[in-house]
């Protein structure tokens, strides 16, 4: 089993804690420009090129979570990541929605920005995206009162899509300090083996990062 990917990206990562949840064994193909070969044939598979994309025998699985539900189904381990419990499930899922769209959706608008030419930057877009956050810190700030994990009793794929998406959200839009239950959280996946290890292999990337990576995390 293949996955195609890059250790900086946020959904990249996303697939690779759940994969490290488990132990699931693969073959990282780094998305890099000192790998030519790589990337072409990963344009060829998915002509999109967006990533992280799996290859698993004749079967190719494209987008984070979709590659986390094959997983759970075809080669599960002791974590599940997906509720066998479907009311839970449902949870499951609409959280991993939240994190993609309304957290890592607008960090990533802001992020994108910063790359265009000076000339073709959107402050509106910006200020619409920070506001965006703003108002989702303050949702899951409430979420989070009295949880460990977002969703359920256990870690989740609502996690995996948590954890990338909060790291690079405070970095682009920091989380005020009032949002505690929101800091917490965030903490206690900087915590988890599974996370941790994305965080230490993307570490070398940092200054790939457009607004300046923070020194700390």
């Amino acid at each position: 089993m293949q996955i195609y990917g890059h250790p900086f990206s946020s959904y990249t990562q996303k697939a690779l804690i759940a994969l490290y949840e488990n132990d699931t064994p693969f073959e990282f193909l780094n998305l890099s420009p000192d790998n030519p070969d790589i990337y072409a044939e990963f344009a060829r598979r998915w002509p999109i090129r967006r990533f992280p994309l799996l290859v698993d025998g004749e079967r190719q699985v494209m987008e984070a979570t979709s590659i986390i539900e094959y997983l759970d189904v075809h080669r599960p381990g002791p974590s599940r990541l997906i509720p066998a419990d479907a009311d839970t499930a449902v949870d499951v899922r609409m959280l991993d929605r939240f994190f993609d769209n309304y957290i890592n959706g607008p960090q990533q608008r802001i992020v994108f920005n910063q790359l265009r030419p000076e000339a073709d930057r959107d402050p509106y877009g910006v200020n619409e995206a920070r506001t965006a956050l703003e108002t989702a810190y303050a949702w899951l700030d409430q979420r989070m009162a009295g949880r460990e994990w977002v969703a359920g009793d256990v870690f989740s794929l609502a996690d995996c899509a948590a954890a990338p998406a909060l790291f690079y959200a405070d970095w682009t839009h920091r989380i005020d300090e009032r949002f505690r239950n929101v800091h917490a959280y965030r903490a206690r996946l900087l915590k988890r083996h599974s996370f941790a290890r994305c965080v230490e292999d993307a570490r070398p990337y940092r200054p790939l990062f457009p607004l300046g990576a923070p020194d700390r995390d």
